[in-house]
């Protein structure tokens, strides 16, 4: 559908998201009757319809849901093991003490990620050194990451962000030689190919099955790995430090028999949110076919538009997951800085996000663990700039057109600008 904009006098008509046209204030410009969040659960009706049996099965805490979950996603990346809890941000916690993080330990890895990370990192009493990305993946190179290890370093952890993969060889190549532990940042990576394998084939990596992610669980995360030693140590801590889980398959329940091997969490995941995202699995590589025909259509649309620019894809051989639509607001170019931005499309109903602020950058590491000027200076011009619009399995194209031609008209400088229309699809 092309969309149009008729002004009169003293209002403006367009067709609102459901082909109705919609009066508006003539200063108020194009609007979309309904509002577009910049995220949305890909939950089906059978999503629903497997959580509701397993409410119903009497076992709703960890079970064999949660054993199907980690056996489905270890044969589909390829992985020995996975091991499943209550998020991402428990199993970075669980994968630390496991590998024996201790205090003076130092962690190689971007600023430029969600801040759970660089947290556990100094709860556990580690050290962050934090390493520059590139101006236009946001992903941190090999070299970046060589350069920042040192005989203390204990662990590097890139970034898989937005679904691209890191150049992940050279990067495995480097840890081996230098004896450090790799864990690969992969929250937004399920799905994500890097030289024809699957993420989590090969390494250690930590999905995210967060409720804006590509699948979700509600809350909860996985980590897949070859070494069978390091799942068994997660397995056990993440449970009290029992070494076995609320359901043992044999027992029907716990064995009355389970000791404490070690000081362990409670961060397991239930079984009623395992068999919400393993109920989405099989329809995970549909998700990313119809995420990656979304960008697709915003980077050509937004290709018009100066100063509103997506990032780059990776030069080596990749399939992107797409997880984010992430765009840098650069004021010099389009007139307009980005909280002033966001605030403008969410008064045209156009929901936007941030992802993220660099961690560097948020209070606590200001004050005590404050970077010298410019050491991360690709991080923070992105971190000032970059902006998160709506893209979900769910959108139609004209979805992506509402959000563009919202751009195009609250943008004060634009050379796309003149052109508020709609393209039929």
């Amino acid at each position: 559908m092309v969309r149009k904009n008729s002004a009169h006098k003293n209002s403006k008509k367009t067709f609102g998201s459901l082909g109705k046209f919609v009066d508006l204030p003539y200063d108020h410009g194009l609007m979309r009757e309904t509002f577009l969040p910049f995220c949305k659960a890909p939950i089906s009706e059978a999503d629903i319809q497997a959580v509701v049996a397993v409410l119903r099965s009497g076992w709703i805490t960890t079970g064999p849901k949660v054993a199907e979950l980690e056996r489905s996603i270890a044969t589909r990346c390829g992985a020995k093991e996975a091991v499943a809890a209550t998020s991402a941000t428990a199993l970075m916690h669980l994968y630390l003490q496991a590998i024996g993080l201790k205090p003076g330990d130092e962690v190689v890895g971007p600023s430029m990620t969600w801040v759970s990370t660089p947290n556990m990192v100094e709860l556990l009493g580690g050290r962050n050194v934090f390493v520059d990305v590139d101006r236009d993946t946001l992903l941190a190179s090999p070299e970046a990451l060589e350069a920042a290890i040192t005989a203390r370093t204990k662990v590097v952890i890139p970034v898989h962000y937005t679904g691209a993969p890191v150049d992940l060889d050279p990067i495995r190549a480097l840890c081996a030689r230098k004896g450090v532990h790799l864990l690969e940042d992969a929250a937004h990576a399920i799905g994500t190919h890097y030289k024809g394998r699957e993420i989590g084939m090969g390494g250690t990596a930590i999905f995210s099955l967060h409720p804006i992610k590509t699948i979700t669980s509600g809350e909860g995360g996985v980590l897949v790995t070859d070494d069978s030693a390091l799942a068994a140590k997660i397995r056990g801590l993440r449970f009290h430090g029992l070494a076995v889980d609320a359901h043992d398959r044999a027992q029907q329940g716990r064995s009355p028999q389970a000791e404490v091997q070690q000081p362990g969490y409670k961060q397991n995941m239930p079984d009623m949110n395992a068999v919400l995202a393993l109920s989405q699995l099989p329809r995970l590589d549909s998700l990313i076919a119809r995420r990656q025909e979304l960008a697709t259509l915003y980077r050509e649309q937004l290709a018009h538009i100066d100063g509103v620019t997506m990032l780059a894809d990776p030069k080596w051989s990749h399939k992107h997951a797409r997880h984010l639509l992430v765009v840098r607001v650069d004021e010099r170019r389009c007139g307009m800085e980005r909280s002033a931005f966001m605030e403008a499309l969410k008064a045209k109903n156009i929901g936007t996000g941030i992802h993220f602020l660099a961690s560097h950058t948020h209070r606590w590491y200001r004050e005590n663990r404050p970077e010298p000027a410019g050491r991360l200076a690709n991080t923070d011009w992105n971190s000032s700039r970059i902006c998160t619009l709506p893209m979900f399995p769910d959108m139609a194209d004209q979805d992506v057109l509402d959000v563009v031609n919202a751009i195009k008209e609250v943008l004060p400088k634009s050379v796309a600008k003149v052109a508020v229309t709609g393209v039929a699809r």
